[in-house]
């Protein structure tokens, strides 16, 4: 990596939180000054626009968290178990630095679905990827005969995502854990239900 590439890096880094908490209105350019300590010329000169510094911000979220939890999954050999990660890990999720700011998924869809189309797009892409990712791990898991195939793998996912979303919304919101707690507590019971 050449020095311009890390100061693009290090300028996703510094404002990664930055959007994540604030959005892309609510983030200006003294904010973006401000994080990275570089000036406007200079965010300029690795970036198009705050647009196009959203977007890889986004991008940069999002593999992270993708990452967080692909690690915790691959550790785990059972599908069902692989599946538990998400409503285990999600009950601390406050403290969880992957989450810092809240979710990229739901912040970035709750501001941009009226206003920013491209961001939109990413936040959509990525849920679309999600419910995929959790839909193979459900075959595979039918495919080993570590879950009854009668599972319908669609609504699993769907369901699986939107519990977790809500739940997150819920706790950012009013800053209590116990309807996340409640709420991954019937999700895991939902997930070991499908075990053969």
């Amino acid at each position: 990596m050449n020095k311009s590439e890390r100061t693009r890096q290090d300028i996703i880094e510094k404002t990664a939180v930055l959007f994540n908490e604030q959005g892309f209105a609510g983030t200006s350019y003294k904010h973006l000054m401000a994080a990275t300590g570089l000036s406007k010329g200079c965010i300029y000169g690795h970036f198009e626009s705050k647009d196009d510094l959203a977007l890889a911000v986004f991008d940069f979220n999002i593999s992270k968290l993708t990452s967080y939890f692909e690690e915790r999954i691959s550790k785990k050999e059972n599908s069902v178990d692989r599946l538990l990660v998400y409503p285990t890990t999600l009950r601390n999720f406050l403290t969880l630095p992957a989450w810092e700011g809240g979710c990229p998924i739901l912040n970035t869809s709750t501001e941009a679905d009226d206003t920013h189309p491209l961001l939109k797009n990413r936040a959509s892409n990525a849920l679309i990827s999600w419910q995929n990712k959790i839909e193979q791990l459900i075959l595979v898991g039918i495919e080993r005969g570590e879950i009854k195939s009668s599972t319908d793998v669609t609504e699993l996912a769907v369901v699986i995502v939107l519990m977790i979303e809500s739940s997150v919304m819920q706790t950012k919101v009013t800053g209590r854990l116990l309807e996340l707690n409640i709420a991954m507590g019937f999700l895991e019971k939902m997930i070991r239900n499908i075990a053969r």
